[in-house]
Order: structure tokens, then sequence, then C-alpha cells
């Protein structure tokens, strides 16, 4: 989210990839690169594995060793590291959290909204996390980054047409991961993205009364196992997509 920035203004920022093992181990590391390249600390972790919080902790003396390091020096006490935790709706930073803390110490849920207010969460007697609901920006000026938020279910799928979403998935996987839709429903690829989707449909059975396909299940159906990676390691977006629409 750009209003971050305003935010943040000139403290020290760590930005931290959260869904390690959803995403594209490729583009993972060219966004790591790029961010680094901008002058950011930056990270990937998979919110799965318990042991990830460590190195956290670990950039974040690394982060700040410069600033505690002048306060020693003028005598004064260390205190608590406080680090707050901004970002969009949906993408684990409740879990993230929790992962940190090594207790349950917020609500977390695979859909957005789930935090609604500011607390403090003490990880140890060094480091506090300020957690945050997750904040979208109030206009996208590019549709394509409204497609991918609502993708990745950082958008309520209650408000879009979730056919229109699992049909610009699919043209997408077809251009951008071929072989993951034949091999996951048994399509031909080479078919329009509505064929596809009529293929998934038939192939899962998603039918109503009356024997008719029902694409509205099957394109829950997709999206859900697109966001659980069932569907195998995918990014939806490039560091130069990202500058460009930014």
């Amino acid at each position: 989210n750009p209003l971050f920035n305003s935010v943040v203004n000139n403290k020290p920022r760590l930005i931290v990839m959260t869904k390690e093992d959803l995403a594209d181990d490729k583009l993972t590391q060219k966004w790591i690169d790029f961010y680094k390249s901008k002058g950011y600390y930056a990270i990937s972790v998979n919110l799965k594995q318990f042991n990830e919080y460590k190195k956290i902790i670990q950039v974040c003396k690394e982060i700040l060793k410069d600033k505690m390091a002048r306060e020693a020096k003028k005598g004064l006490k260390p205190r608590a590291m406080r680090a707050m935790v901004l970002g969009i709706p949906n993408v684990g930073k409740s879990t993230f959290i929790n992962r940190l803390a090594k207790r349950k110490a917020t609500v977390t849920g695979n859909k957005p909204g789930v935090t609604k207010a500011q607390q403090i969460i003490k990880v140890d007697k060094d480091f506090e996390l300020f957690d945050t609901p997750g904040v979208l920006w109030p206009k996208f000026e590019d549709q394509q980054v409204g497609l991918r938020l609502a993708l990745i279910g950082s958008i309520r799928d209650e408000i879009l047409n979730q056919d229109e979403m699992a049909i610009e998935l699919i043209e997408y996987l077809k251009n951008h991961y071929q072989g993951i839709l034949a091999d996951r429903y048994q399509v031909d690829e080479n078919e329009d993205k509505v064929k596809i989707l009529e293929q998934i449909a038939l192939n899962r059975n998603c039918k109503m009364k009356g024997n008719e396909l029902d694409y509205e299940k099957a394109s829950k159906i997709v999206l859900e196992e697109f966001r659980n990676g069932k569907l195998g390691k995918i990014s939806l977006e490039t560091p130069e997509e990202g500058t460009k629409e930014a």
C-alpha cells in the first residue's frame, strides 16, 4: 500500500513476504533483490514453519544496531525494540505475530478483515509488536492491481464476481504457468479460458438441477485451490509490473 510511506516516514523498514510456501521462488527472490536495491531490508518466510521467527528478530536487531549502540554510548538503559506491523488484508499478519510471540496472541483467519483493532503484543523482554488492521488504499488506478488483490483474497469474495476472477486466473496461468491447469484439472490449455472453466466444471462434476453446469462452484474450486497452494507455487506480479503500476 503506497499510503504506508507517509506513515512509516523515515523509520527503518523491514518488508516481510509471509507466504513463501505459496509463491514462485524465482519471483520471490526478484522481489527481495528489488526491495534491497531501494534500500529496504526484505526477507521471505513460511508461516507454517515455527522456527521462522528467529531470523525476523535477528534482522530487526541488525536494522537497529547503530541506534542501540548510540544509546548505549550515551549511557541510556536499553529499551525493548518496538515494531509496527503494517500490511494489506489477508497476507498473514496475525499468523506472523503469533509465530513471533509463540502463542495465540491474535485472531487469525483466511479472509480479510479479521483483525479489528490495534494492540501491542509482547514477544519477549526485548521485542514488542504493534499490530494494526489490514488497510487497502481507497482507489486502484490500474484494474490489474485490484484483480490480483482479489485473487489472493485481500478483497472480500462476497462483493466480487467469482466467475470472472476464476476466468482471469485461468488466462494468467495459461500464459505464465503452462501445464498447471492440464495437470490439475485434465483440461486442454489450448482452449479459450471460458471453455477451460467449462471443462473444469465437467471434470469436477459441478452441476446444478437439470444437469446444468455450475460455473460458480467450479470457480470457487479454482480460486480455493490457487489460494491454498494446490496448483503449485505461483506469483501474480513481477517487480517490473509492480513498479510500473505504482
